[in-house]
C-alpha cells in the first residue's frame, strides 16, 4: 500500500526524533523514501518550521526536528492512539506510524 504525503512527512519526523540529526542518505534509508522525493519533503518541512538544516563538522549538512516539529509529531502519535483502525476490503488504513 502506498503511503500518503502526510504519512511520509510523519515518518521523516519520526526518524529524526529517534535517530537525528541525520544526513540525507541516512534519512533515505531509515524513512524508506527516494532521494528526489525526500529532498522535496525536507524542503517543505523546513519551510513549515518543523525541521532545520544544521552544518556540522567540515561542512556536512544534517537535518533535525525543531521544537515545533516535535510537537506536531506528538500530535500525530496521540491522534494515532485515539483513532480506531479503519478497514476497507480487509486492508488496514491506519496507523500512521
Amino acid at each position: 500500500m502506498k503511503r500518503s504525503k502526510l504519512e511520509i512527512y510523519v515518518d521523516i519526523l519520526e526518524v529524526l526524533a529517534q535517530k537525528g540529526p541525520l544526513k540525507v542518505t541516512h534519512i533515505i534509508y531509515k524513512a524508506n523514501v527516494n532521494c528526489k522525493v525526500l529532498k522535496e519533503y525536507l524542503d517543505f518541512l523546513n519551510k513549515q518550521g518543523l525541521i532545520e538544516e544544521r552544518v556540522v563538522g567540515s561542512g556536512k549538512v544534517v537535518y533535525a526536528n525543531t521544537a515545533q516539529g516535535i510537537e506536531v509529531l506528538k500530535f500525530f502519535r496521540e491522534m494515532d492512539k485515539m483513532l480506531p483502525f479503519l478497514e476497507e476490503e480487509g486492508k488496514v488504513m491506519l496507523p500512521l506510524g
